[in-house]
């Protein structure tokens, strides 16, 4: 970990005086509709970086920005902070191979729109698994050392569970374990039924429910609605429940993107729960994500460990996301990390009370 760290930077970098470059070549923002337009031409580009997020984010207190400079761009989102200022966040960027002949300019306009929004620093995280991490790869994209410190913090979970969905329903289902298939075979047989759903209100209900009892945030109503209503009409998302005689048990938003689909949002209520209803809500979600062409589904989410941790202590452990590792690992996907996220810092001094509050809240 100390080697990475010195790769990228010993300390933060002041890059509030980039070199002056040619105008001409820097990336203008653009409209909602043209970035759309643009990410037609890069079909496998991450759910974080579609419109749709942005817009979503934009409703409940980011700002979204979006660049565009040729066959390259990126949107960045701003949380605003006290005293005017705010965290610039760019999720899962669409990094191009051609980057390299234009990263000075790209790097330049990315702090001119951060520096307008007064950004503390800029967190990025990479679009790419730590195994597949080249350092040449990182700086043919943009992400040259000096000016990039690797941070301790990420905002979505580094770690999760992806399903090969490659292949027939029975190979799918033959690289599950054993216990996994059983519980899916036993939901039908008990009368589990799933289908598409609508009522926003119900999964919130749900969502209260599986957050008391699981330990974890929940949205608002608002919030859910707002994603279904931004993401549903396009095609990228479902909302799926599984139901007895009627009844909802359990529900999960789905969302879908070229090749790749991502489990984002569920829950479960604490009625019938012998009946297993979940394990056949993920099946369904994952036939469904077939269905619009992904080749993989993200679990979205385990705890940050090696996989001999894991096992190890999943049994024993049931905080944070250790409760939802032993379910998820059942689906016979395979254990990925991101690339940790890295930092471009503007406000060395601000930076350094950020890192504070982070190391306060890990030592509680």
């Amino acid at each position: 970990m100390l080697a990475s760290i010195r790769r990228w930077s010993s300390s933060p970098k002041d890059v509030s005086r980039p070199r002056l470059l040619d105008r001409r070549l820097l990336m203008p923002e653009v409209s909602l509709a043209d970035w759309n337009k643009f990410l037609q031409s890069h079909p496998n580009a991450h759910l974080l970086q579609t419109g749709e997020w942005g817009e979503l984010k934009s409703a409940f207190g980011w700002d979204a920005v979006r660049l565009i400079a040729g066959e390259f761009g990126v949107q960045i989102l701003f949380r605003k902070l006290p005293l005017g200022f705010t965290i610039g966040y760019m999720p899962k960027p669409v990094f191009s191979e051609q980057l390299s002949v234009i990263s000075e300019q790209f790097w330049a306009e990315a702090d001119l729109v951060c520096r307008k929004h007064r950004a503390v620093f800029l967190k990025i995280e990479p679009d790419t698994w730590q195994d597949n991490f080249i350092p040449s790869t990182s700086l043919r994209a943009g992400l040259h050392p000096s000016f990039f410190i690797l941070s301790r913090h990420n905002i979505q979970p580094p770690r999760t569970i992806v399903v090969d969905l490659r292949g027939t329903e029975d190979e799918i289902l033959a690289r599950m374990k054993q216990k996994c298939r059983y519980n899916i075979r036993l939901a039908e047989k008990k009368g589990v039924a799933v289908r598409t759903w609508d009522d926003l209100d119900g999964f919130y209900k749900m969502m209260l429910v599986t957050g008391g009892r699981d330990e974890f945030g929940v949205h608002s109503l608002e919030y859910y609605r707002r994603a279904y209503e931004l993401f549903h009409p396009t095609g990228m998302c479902e909302l799926l429940v599984a139901e007895f005689e009627g009844r909802p048990l359990a529900a999960l938003m789905v969302f879908a993107r070229g090749k790749r689909a991502w489990y984002v949002y569920g829950a479960s209520n604490d009625e019938e729960r012998n009946r297993m209803p979940a394990y056949l809500l993920q099946w369904e979600a994952m036939r469904w994500a077939r269905s619009k062409g992904a080749q993989e589904y993200d679990l979205w989410g385990v705890p940050d460990e090696d996989e001999a941790t894991l096992e190890a202590q999943f049994e024993q452990r049931s905080d944070g996301l250790w409760g939802v590792y032993r379910f998820k690992r059942g689906f016979g996907g395979e254990l990925k990390r991101s690339q940790q996220a890295v930092d471009r810092v503007y406000n060395p001094l601000m930076y350094k009370l950020y890192l504070w509050r982070i190391a306060g809240r890990e030592s509680v």
